[in-house]
C-alpha cells in the first residue's frame, strides 16, 4: 500500500511542477521532436525564396528572359521594351498583363544572381511542365533577350548555356511558342 501511495504523490507532484512551469511560460511540448520537426518544415517553406517554387513553365521562362537581359546590370528602357514586345508577341499577353508580368518578373528575381548561379534549382519545380517545343522556344526567347551574340555580355553568354544545359536542349534547334 506505501508503494501505491508513493508512486500517486510521485504522479501528483509532477502534474503540480508542469501545471506550474506552464504558468511560468515554459511550455514542455516544445520538446516534442515531431512539432520541432514540423515547425521546421513550416519555417523553411514560409521562409524560402519564392523563386524556387515557381512551376508555371511561361512564368519560369519570363523570369529567366529578365535574368539574361540583367546579366549586365539593370534594366535599360531599350530591353524593357524588346521584354514587353516579346512577351506580347510570343506569350500573346494583353500589353496590360506583359507589363504586370514583366514587373513581377523582375520583382522577384531581384538583382538576378541567384537564379543565374543556380539555374538546375530555379528550374527543378518547373522542368517537367515545359514541353519539347516550349523548352526550345524558352531557349530563343532567353538568347534574344540576352541580346546579339556579338555585343552580349559574357554572363549572359553563361547563362543562356547553362538554361540550353538545364533543359537539355541542342543548340541548333529552335521553334515557337
Amino acid at each position: 500500500m506505501h508503494i501505491v501511495l508513493g508512486i500517486l504523490a510521485l504522479a501528483v507532484g509532477a502534474v503540480v511542477l508542469l501545471n506550474r512551469l506552464a504558468e511560468a511560460g515554459i511550455d514542455i511540448g516544445g520538446l516534442n521532436p515531431f512539432l520541432w520537426n514540423r515547425r521546421r518544415k513550416w519555417r523553411k517553406l514560409y521562409e524560402g525564396n519564392p523563386i524556387h517554387k515557381i512551376e508555371d513553365s511561361m512564368d519560369a521562362t519570363a523570369i529567366m528572359m529578365v535574368a539574361a537581359a540583367k546579366a549586365d546590370g539593370d534594366l535599360t528602357s531599350e530591353s524593357k521594351s524588346q521584354l514587353l514586345n516579346l512577351f506580347e508577341t510570343e506569350f500573346h499577353l494583353s500589353k496590360k498583363d506583359a507589363a504586370g508580368l514583366l514587373i513581377s518578373s523582375s520583382h522577384l528575381l531581384g538583382d538576378g544572381n541567384d537564379v543565374r548561379k543556380n539555374v538546375k534549382k530555379f528550374l527543378q519545380p518547373s522542368q517537367d511542365n515545359f514541353t519539347a517545343d516550349q523548352a526550345k522556344s524558352a531557349i530563343e526567347l532567353i538568347s534574344k533577350a540576352a541580346g546579339p551574340v556579338d555585343k552580349r555580355h559574357p554572363s549572359a553568354d553563361d547563362f543562356v548555356i547553362q538554361v540550353r544545359q538545364a533543359l537539355q536542349i541542342e543548340p541548333d534547334q529552335t521553334s515557337t511558342w
